[in-house]
């Protein structure tokens, strides 16, 4: 497969037995990195081509077809001393392909570790803190702030910042428990619940049975759900700002919205803010 690493079982020509070849040929000190640790933690769907290899930077390694080999003074630190194949640790995953994406996609790739149990927004902040020089780093503090405040999808991420930020808002409590496994993505004090349907969780008939039970639910127990989408976020949300404001109005919020900009189509001056709560 390499120079001096031979296959000895015929058939076995999966992602995974390249993975360890290319492991092998990068001898001691060798761990899948980047879109390749992504893959084996199962945060990257589709099996990345070449494969990503880190080595401590005293090793020289030759260049083989299929395989990227990156030198790293960091190696060592940061590859899990359990997980096989060898890799870097998922906290260290998620900062490598966190870094070069959006904020809407780091803070998905961060709230999907979280959710799948591989790490906490803590241990993935204690990672942040090693290393000074990582880029975007204000901007992923931003987003482990926001994983460890309850947002778990880009959408929630958006309303929070878009919506209860931008206008003014109280901030909400972000997946509150209900029921035995249930959460709700946003509750307020005054009995009124937001559910942010993003693009995942949300697309089959049997997801849109649950979120109709849920919000039945939430009703018998007097409050009011409030159910937006990801086109009420984008490109702007000042309209659901408005309707959210105005419901929190009527169930008791003494506030009033703030404008978000030039363009924001909300009057804080408007009468409809004088309606006194019930």
């Amino acid at each position: 497969m390499h120079p001096g690493i031979y296959q000895t079982m015929p058939g076995r020509e999966g992602w995974e037995t390249l993975a360890v070849a290319a492991l092998l040929h990068a001898g001691r000190g060798a761990a899948l990195c980047d879109r390749s640790a992504g893959h084996v933690w199962g945060l990257v769907r589709h099996a990345p081509d070449p494969i990503g290899v880190v080595v401590p930077a005293e090793r020289r390694v030759r260049d083989v077809p299929g395989v990227v080999v990156t030198r790293s003074r960091r190696a060592a630190e940061r590859v899990d001393p359990l997980a096989w194949p060898h890799r870097t640790t998922v906290e260290h995953t998620v900062l490598d392909l966190a870094s070069p994406r959006p904020a809407d996609a780091a803070i998905a790739l961060a709230a999907k570790a979280v959710g799948l149990d591989l790490t906490t927004p803590q241990r993935l902040r204690a990672a942040l803190d090693q290393r000074p020089r990582q880029p975007d780093r204000a901007l992923l503090l931003q987003v482990l702030t926001d994983v460890a405040d309850g947002c778990e999808s880009r959408a929630e991420r958006r309303f929070v910042h878009d919506v209860e930020q931008a206008h003014g808002l109280p901030c909400g409590r972000h997946q509150s428990p209900v029921g035995r496994a249930g959460r709700r993505d946003v509750e307020y004090e005054w009995g009124v619940v937001v559910e942010v349907n993003g693009r995942l969780g949300h697309a089959s008939w049997t997801d849109v049975q649950r979120d109709g039970r849920r919000d039945r639910a939430t009703t018998v127990s007097g409050r009011v759900t409030l159910r937006c989408f990801w086109t009420d976020l984008v490109p702007t949300a000042c309209a659901l700002a408005a309707e959210v404001a105005q419901v929190l109005r009527v169930r008791g919020w003494l506030g009033r919205p703030r404008t978000c900009g030039p363009s924001c189509t909300i009057d804080p001056q408007s009468p409809l803010w004088n309606i006194a709560p019930r």
